[in-house]
């Protein structure tokens, strides 16, 4: 593993990068885009697999977040998703540069498979893994997640944003400490029935629809924050995009629980991660069901 800092936003903004590489020549590169408020480290596991199965990994902290924000106090960081999903494009252009002729997949967890409809170069991209990520909209949450959010989004972040300058999560044990720019807009969207489409307008709208390559949505049965119809209408954003859902049960692998962070957990590295594998293969396979115009499924 390989730890760099990667200028962006004009070279105003460094992030925190680590590369995973294989003992020999790489296959294809993975970037990791991560959930709101988890640090890079949670993925090393998995991305030290995948190494060993031949591919380059990248992972990153969006910046105000984990080691890309340093020593700098989030007191008056500017920041919002958009500026996040920027980050991600600096990931993805440096991985594309470093291996220029060999695909590029992105795994996206939770926020890491909604930011990619920001992409500017989405071109470059060759398929999207979705895991346990959907639209956010709160009607939309899981049932327990539901009956608490909406004290979370009208009293607890309005309130202790403006008090401390940005949203100190850590200490209440909520989703992590998060630039003010980034909590009020993720609340923004997740106070609209269109999520992000809907809060950020038409440009959001026509940013989705550049998408063509393949979307792939793993869905947890036991997802205690996402649902399928969360699921579902993420991918439908992706409407150029040929795209399928996939629900995956605990049973499925003989486990009693995966829930929204436990695919990353290297109990499943004899299940869910090589399945995994062949779910990339595939995606080869679903960018042919763009030209035939064939709509998302639910598997």
């Amino acid at each position: 593993m390989q730890m760099q800092q990667l200028a962006t936003d004009g070279g105003r903004t460094q992030l925190a990068v680590r590369t995973y590489e294989p003992v020999g020549a790489p296959r294809a590169s993975i970037v990791i885009g991560g959930a709101m408020g988890v640090r890079q480290s949670f993925y090393e596991p998995f991305a030290r697999w995948l190494a060993q199965q031949g591919l380059r990994v990248w992972t990153f902290d969006y910046r105000g977040s984990g080691d890309s924000r340093g020593n700098a106090p989030l007191r008056g960081f500017k920041a919002d998703l958009l500026d996040w999903a920027c980050d991600y494009e600096a990931v993805i252009d440096a991985a594309k540069a470093a291996l220029p002729g060999q695909p590029l997949y992105l795994l996206g967890h939770s926020l890491g498979a909604q930011l990619p409809g920001f992409l500017q170069r989405p071109g470059q991209v060759d398929g999207l893994v979705s895991i346990a990520a959907g639209s956010g909209y709160w009607r939309e949450n899981a049932p327990k997640l539901k009956r608490s959010i909406l004290y979370f989004w009208f009293v607890l972040v309005p309130l202790v944003t403006r008090l401390c300058g940005y949203f100190p999560g850590r200490r209440l044990k909520k989703v992590g400490d998060l630039p003010r720019g980034v909590i009020l807009q993720w609340r923004r969207w997740c106070l609209n029935p269109r999520y992000s489409v809907g809060a950020e307008g038409e440009a959001a709208l026509r940013s989705y629809g550049r998408v063509r390559f393949p979307v792939l949505a793993l869905s947890m049965t036991d997802d205690e924050l996402m649902t399928l119809a969360g699921t579902e209408s993420l991918v439908s954003f992706y409407a150029g995009a040929p795209s399928a859902v996939e629900r995956i049960a605990p049973a499925d692998v003989q486990a009693r629980r995966i829930g929204h962070f436990g695919f990353f957990r290297e109990q499943f590295s004899q299940s869910l991660w090589p399945s995994t594998l062949d779910k990339l293969h595939r995606l080869a396979s679903l960018t042919a069901l763009q030209h035939a115009n064939v709509p998302h499924t639910t598997a």
